[in-house]
């Protein structure tokens, strides 16, 4: 019986051994983001993550208190429409993490000045803070607001650089 316990225990080590192996050989892959697209769909306070066409993830998200439409002008509690870029990321939020979007492009610039108002800027992709505010309702200035441990995990699989594309619905695609 002994001969039978000290085999069984051998044959376990080694499938562990064999198991772990597999998964540090693999771990890098699955680590590793590979999200091409943040895609937004404010109709449905929905923000999506894109790889390769599938999507990966979903959050639930807040938006300005004033959703509908295209943001133009500081103040306005509009998130804007169209494609963008998350350029860069901050550690230090007042809304515990956040990463920039590209807004004002070109075309909002030039949109802001023809009607001769500062098109605003400094939207966000960021946490929830502070606790008191909840993603029931829209609560933010124009920026996109997930909770805080969904904001850790959108840090860690989204890097600088990812275009982020918000639209009202599905239908209204931006190119």
């Amino acid at each position: 019986m002994v001969t039978t316990d000290k085999t069984f225990i051998k044959m376990i080590k080694k499938t562990l051994t064999l198991c772990l192996s597999i998964i540090t050989l693999f771990l890098p892959t699955l680590a590793c983001s590979s999200i091409d697209l943040v895609k937004v769909v404010k109709a449905e306070r929905k923000m999506y993550l894109i790889d390769e066409g599938k999507m990966i993830k979903e959050y639930r998200i807040a938006l300005g208190g004033s959703p509908k439409g295209h943001k133009v002008q500081e103040g306005d509690h509009k998130t804007p429409e169209g494609r963008y870029i998350l350029d860069y990321k901050k550690e230090d939020s007042a809304f515990h993490r956040a990463m920039h979007i590209s807004y004002p492009n070109t075309a909002d610039k030039a949109k802001a000045k023809e009607l001769g108002v500062d098109p605003g800027g400094f939207i966000m992709v960021h946490g929830n803070n502070p606790k008191n505010k909840y993603l029931q309702v829209d609560w933010t200035e124009g920026c996109i607001a997930i909770t805080d441990d969904e904001m850790d995990e959108f840090m860690d699989l989204v890097q600088v650089g990812t275009p982020i594309e918000i639209m009202w619905t599905e239908s209204d695609q931006h190119n």
